[in-house]
């Protein structure tokens, strides 16, 4: 069992656009996130994961990067930075950024010289192709709809995009730009970082000779298999990691899109050579349907168990799993998967932040705070959901209704609502006009009032986080093996940790009916209650009351 600070962490991820207005013009800065560095402190997390904050034109909402070494200006200075790294520094909480290096934004200075003639020095910095047959280089798809190449008439050439046309993507190929990446990174590792979250990192690597996709039905563009976990891609991650990462005492973790369990066995490799751990996405994309992720269709318990227990179990001894359901691109899982209730939002927590990994907590998560009705499309922001439908709906694909309450069910916009801090105007976010609409609900949830009740979500977070930092427990937690107990048909989530002789039961109803349960390891152990939610008659046969959870140690076995 090799120990490390990263792994007995609890990371929180910030989304600055939408934390904390110090300065009322409706948008989080980070004078704002340095303001409630003591209530993350409360919290107990020992680790901010703070999404972009570089200088950008915010096509993407800051993933669209013009200066990866300054502040945007709605955000603050690199002085303000600094003061936030310092005063998080001098709590214990270390500061790990979202670094963005599959793309730039078409405004950084790379991609002005590039796109300027055909001969630029920097040229090459970026995918350049010609047309075929006066189309698109190939069929490729963007992951914001669309085709992922985009006509350049100075040049009479197409560049790539994967996603939005204004992130274009950067050549990995070339030697020059992994100089250039990794140069920025060791300025970030220098200036006290602690380490990086690195965005569709899985990307970098496209299959050579750029050939036709396999055409997706729905989007009638090729897919993600010649886009993701590309030919070189580990060759280039060790080169990073030789040449920057290992240098550090630093965290790190990659967004992998399509990534199997025999990749994340490389990216996540335990002997160190590429990256801490991966976000793999497999089971986020559980309730889709055929038009993807727009659809208010639910999860299926039994699906979402075997998926989660297949990615503990597999990556055992092998690399190290991150544990998330919330992040700025998913719904609010109280919604999704729970009924908005506190009690659901508790039940969902203690069955995620009991397995093995480092668990990741997104704003607004500790509060229960939930999807937000918008309504019609002009209260609506991202990029990604704007596209889609009209992309879906203006062509007959799906009525505005459907898409609505897709978008209201999946949609990113859902996470990116305002904190919500009190029951103030704008929920204490803003003293002015916010740049995206306040969640209706703020009144009834909000951090104000949570953190005087005893019994509310935040304190129930606060609990878990202590238990898994700062307890007896805290190893059996973090490095204990994972075992599921119930079979995987059941709709009881139920599974052991152990550790040198020692052994946790988790106990999770995560659905608002009651469930009669049997099971001999609960009604046979002396066992001691260390979290629980919900109601429940310990015995051999248990009736378990909507969203119980509870976690007990086994003491004895009679």
């Amino acid at each position: 069992m090799e120990k490390k600070w990263w792994k007995e962490s609890v990371v929180y991820q910030i989304y600055p656009r939408s934390f904390c207005d110090s300065n009322g013009d409706g948008i989080g800065d980070l004078k704002g996130i340095t303001g409630k560095l003591d209530y993350l402190h409360e919290l107990g997390i020992n680790v901010i994961w703070l999404s972009p904050v570089y200088k950008s034109p915010n096509d993407d909402n800051g993933y669209d990067i013009s200066d990866y070494q300054d502040i945007m200006d709605e955000f603050g200075t690199l002085e303000d930075f600094d003061i936030l790294l310092k005063s998080a520094h001098d709590r214990g909480i270390k500061i790990v950024m979202d670094l963005v290096v599959n793309h730039t934004s078409d405004e950084h200075k790379w991609f002005v010289e590039s796109r300027s003639s055909k001969d630029n020095d920097k040229r090459d910095f970026y995918i350049w192709r010609e047309g075929r047959d006066g189309q698109a280089p190939n069929n490729w798809g963007s992951s914001f709809s669309g085709s992922a190449w985009e006509y350049d008439e100075k040049t009479d050439m197409y560049y790539l995009h994967c996603f939005s046309k204004k992130q274009p993507d950067l050549n990995w190929d070339n030697p020059r730009v992994r100089d250039e990446v990794f140069r920025m990174m060791t300025w970030w590792c220098d200036r006290g970082i602690d380490g990086f979250r690195m965005d569709v990192i899985s990307m970098i690597s496209k299959v050579e000779g750029l050939p036709d996709g396999q055409v997706d039905a729905n989007t009638g563009y090729g897919g993600l298999e010649n886009t993701t976990n590309g030919p070189h891609v580990h060759e280039y991650l060790k080169e990073m990691n030789k040449r920057v990462l290992s240098k550090y005492d630093i965290m790190t973790v990659g967004e992998c899109a399509g990534v199997t369990i025999e990749e994340a066995e490389k990216y996540a490799s335990l002997d160190g050579s590429e990256l801490n751990m991966v976000f793999q996405f497999e089971h986020v994309g559980l309730d889709y349907d055929e038009h993807g992720k727009w659809t208010a269709r639910r999860y299926d318990l039994r699906e979402l168990k075997k998926n989660l227990s297949k990615w503990q179990t597999e990556l055992e001894g092998k690399a190290w799993n991150s544990l998330f359901l919330d992040n700025h691109d998913q719904p609010r899982i109280v919604s999704r998967l729970g009924d908005d209730s506190p009690l659901s939002a508790k039940a969902i927590a203690t069955m995620l932040h009991f397995m093995k990994g480092t668990p990741y907590i997104y704003q607004g998560e500790e509060l229960g705070m939930t999807n937000c009705k918008f309504g019609c499309l002009e209260n609506l922001r991202d990029i990604e959901e704007i596209n889609a439908y009209h992309e879906l709906v203006d062509s007959g694909k799906m009525t505005r209704e459907a898409m609505i309450a897709g978008i209201e069910a999946k949609g990113r916009d859902n996470a990116r609502t305002p904190m919500q801090w009190d029951a103030s105007e704008n929920a204490g976010f803003t003293t002015g006009t916010p740049w995206i609409m306040v969640n209706p609900n703020y009144k009834e949830i909000n951090a104000e009032a949570e953190l005087k009740d005893a019994d509310s979500v935040f304190n129930y977070y606060k609990k878990l986080v202590s238990l898994r930092r700062k307890s007896e427990w805290s190893d059996l937690i973090v490095y204990g093996t994972y075992r599921l107990l119930d079979d995987e048909s059941s709709e009881i989530f139920a599974y052991e940790r152990e550790l040198d002789g020692r052994k946790l039961f988790v106990l999770c109803n995560l659905s608002d009916r009651e469930i009669h349960y049997h099971n001999d390891a609960f009604s046979k152990a002396n066992a001691l209650l260390i979290s629980n939610c919900g109601e429940a008659e310990l015995s051999e046969e248990m009736k378990l009351s909507p969203w119980f959870a509870a976690v007990w140690e086994v003491l004895s076995f009679v």
